[in-house]
């Protein structure tokens, strides 16, 4: 591909909207964000504890430290244009208690395991932080977080595992149950707000 002059300002455009928290965003900061993560992950998955109280306490570190808000919209996709405020409220709250369960709950595979921060480096829409999932007779696997500032503070917005994008799931599983309800988003908020 031959870079020409349009090509590169386009480029020199998108990056100038990027947010300044984004750009600016402290490496240690997001790294420190995942390395708390990380050792509450770890010391769960160490306790012993009986798997429901686990997986409460994973939901629990969950809520701390995504960006729910971002994750839940996204999700939504274009719905989320045409939804009221009360809605987008409603369906954030739903949203992030269902996803904090399921994800959770998906955190009891690591018992036996433990999780090994990396690396991190800026990306243009915050910073990627690598981990390593070590497991007991399995091949150790990579987990991104995906973090950003935009909030005020850092939180992640993604995970990555494995190439597998969670933003990106989450958004074809939420859509696919809204098309369910016939595009019912009141529907579906209710309904997650039982799963």
């Amino acid at each position: 591909m031959t870079l020409t002059r349009r090509a590169l300002l386009a480029t020199g455009a998108a990056l100038a909207f990027l947010p300044a928290t984004a750009r600016a965003q402290d490496l240690a900061a997001s790294r420190a964000l995942v390395d708390r993560l990380v050792a509450e992950v770890n010391a769960v998955i160490a306790s012993g504890q009986p798997e429901d109280r686990m997986i409460r306490q994973f939901a629990a570190i969950f809520q701390a430290y995504a960006d729910a808000p971002t994750i839940a919209r996204y999700s939504l996709g274009a719905d989320a244009r045409a939804a009221s405020a009360d809605q987008i409220q409603r369906y954030t709250q739903a949203f992030s208690t269902y996803v904090a369960r399921k994800y959770g709950s998906r955190f009891r595979e690591f018992i036996g395991g433990r999780v090994e921060v990396e690396s991190a480096r800026a990306v243009p829409n915050g910073i990627e932080v690598t981990t390593t999932a070590i497991f007991q007779n399995q091949a150790p696997f990579r987990v991104d977080f995906w973090v950003s500032e935009a909030t005020g503070r850092p939180l992640f917005f993604n995970i990555v595992i494995e190439g597998v994008n969670m933003l990106l799931s989450e958004r074809a599983e939420i859509q696919a149950m809204l098309d369910q309800r016939g595009g019912d988003l009141d529907r579906l908020i209710a309904d997650l707000s039982r799963m």
